[in-house]
C-alpha cells in the first residue's frame, strides 16, 4: 500500500546536516511510522586523498561557526588542531549503509551518533575502528561491522546512493523531499539546505494534511 514519505539525503561530514539533525529527530518524534524517512548518502568529498589545505581549513571553520550559530549545535573547534586530516567523506557514509542494511531503524540514530563524534568530540570518523565502535552502542558486534564495511556489497551500496543523489539533481546537503512511495510522480522539495525546525515542521504538516485531502479525494 502506498504512503507517505520523506527522503533525506546527507552526508555525515557535512555540518549543514549536524545542525539540521536536531530537525530531522524532531519528524522522526512527531510522525513515527506515519511518515518515514529514508537516508540517502549524498557523497559530499568521497574519495579524496590530499589532506586539508590551510585555505579548506579556514572555510570549514567558518561553515561550522555559521551552523553552530543558526543552529546552535555543539562543535568542538580543536579538530582544527589536526595535522594532515583527510576529509574523505565515504568511510563516514559507508557505515551509515552498514547499520542501514543492519537495522534500517537504527540508521537515522546512527547518523547523528556519527555526526556527533566528529562534530562534538573531535573523533576521527573516517577511521574504521571509530566507526565501528560507534555501530557497537546499537548493537552490531564489531566484527560484523568489519566483515560488512570491507564488502562489495556494501562499496556498491553506498556508491549507488552517491549516483541516486547525483542523477536526483541534489547539488547540496541538507536536502529533504517528500512524496509516496513506489511513486515516481508528486514529489515535493521540503528543504534544500538548512531551515528553522519549527519552519520544516510547518512545511510537512501543511503537506501531509494536502495528501490526506487528496487521498480521500480519491485523487
Amino acid at each position: 500500500m502506498s504512503r507517505p514519505q520523506l527522503i533525506y539525503f546527507a552526508d555525515p561530514m557535512c555540518s549543514w546536516c549536524w545542525g539540521f539533525a536536531p530537525t530531522i529527530e524532531a519528524i522522526a518524534m512527531h510522525y513515527g511510522a506515519r511518515l518515514p524517512i529514508e537516508i540517502i548518502l549524498g557523497g559530499l568529498r568521497p574519495g579524496t586523498v590530499e589532506p586539508m589545505t590551510p585555505r579548506l581549513s579556514a572555510t570549514i571553520r567558518e561553515h561550522w561557526r555559521h551552523v553552530a550559530e543558526a543552529s546552535g549545535q555543539p562543535f568542538d573547534f580543536a579538530f582544527f588542531d589536526r595535522q594532515g586530516f583527510v576529509y574523505d567523506t565515504e568511510p563516514a557514509a559507508r557505515a551509515v549503509v552498514v547499520m542501514r542494511t543492519h537495522d534500517a531503524a537504527s540508521a537515522l540514530p546512527y547518523l547523528k551518533r556519527v555526526q556527533r563524534a566528529f562534530y562534538a568530540e573531535n573523533r576521527d570518523i573516517t577511521e574504521t575502528e571509530v566507526l565501528a565502535g560507534l555501530a557497537a552502542e546499537f548493537g552490531l558486534d564489531i566484527a560484523r561491522f568489519h566483515a560488512a564495511f570491507a564488502s562489495d556489497a556494501i562499496k556498491n551500496e553506498t556508491l549507488a546512493d552517491f549516483r541516486l543523489a547525483q542523477r536526483s539533481g541534489v547539488t547540496g546537503f541538507p536536502t529533504l523531499i517528500a512524496g509516496t512511495a513506489g511513486q515516481q510522480a508528486g514529489w515535493v522539495l521540503v528543504t534544500e539546505g538548512f531551515q528553522p525546525r519549527d519552519h520544516v515542521l510547518r512545511l510537512i504538516e501543511r503537506w501531509m494534511a494536502q495528501a490526506e485531502a487528496r487521498k480521500d479525494a480519491g485523487a
